[in-house]
């Protein structure tokens, strides 16, 4: 399913390890991103619907987007809603956008037959089925949990 959330388990726990190196909007706003042609695929009925922006060079091309506009955007949204935050770095961005889009390809790449990572450089999918879907969901669960959980720990030490 495009847009999955469960991308946004590991955003959790990238943003416990990163801290303030790590934006999870703009993590997040890459996995939308990276989500917008399965979604066109999956309106017109296509069969096949993980194309060339699941590739490493969609990846990266989607990624340089992602960190270009994700500055701006996660900013304003940031502001607009009252979350106080350091101000985000372009280095910052573009990190959070590639670490975003990459572990989007990774972990697609296990459950998607579909999917050519490598593509144009090679076809096929290595990481096809090196875990079942439902583990697969459930260590996003669980990076998820155990990321928040790291994050209500330091901030609830903070003083």
């Amino acid at each position: 399913m495009p847009l999955t959330p469960f991308h946004l388990g590991p955003g959790a726990l990238f943003k416990a390890v990163g801290g303030e190196r790590f934006s999870f909007t703009i993590f997040g706003g890459s996995q939308v991103l990276m989500d917008v042609e399965p979604l066109v695929r999956m309106v017109r009925g296509d069969a096949a619907l993980h194309g060339p922006s699941h590739t490493v060079l969609g990846a990266c091309i989607i990624g340089l987007v992602s960190g270009v506009a994700g500055r701006p955007i996660s900013e304003t949204a940031l502001r607009y809603l009252k979350i106080v935050h350091r101000p985000l770095t372009w280095p910052v961005s573009f990190a959070s956008a590639f670490v975003g889009t990459y572990s989007h390809i990774a972990l697609d790449a296990i459950m998607h037959k579909d999917m050519n990572p490598l593509w144009p450089f090679a076809v096929g999918n290595e990481l096809l089925g090196i875990i079942s879907t439902s583990s697969l969901y459930l260590l996003c669960v669980i990076s998820g949990i155990f990321g928040a959980w790291i994050i209500a720990t330091k901030t609830n030490r903070s003083p």
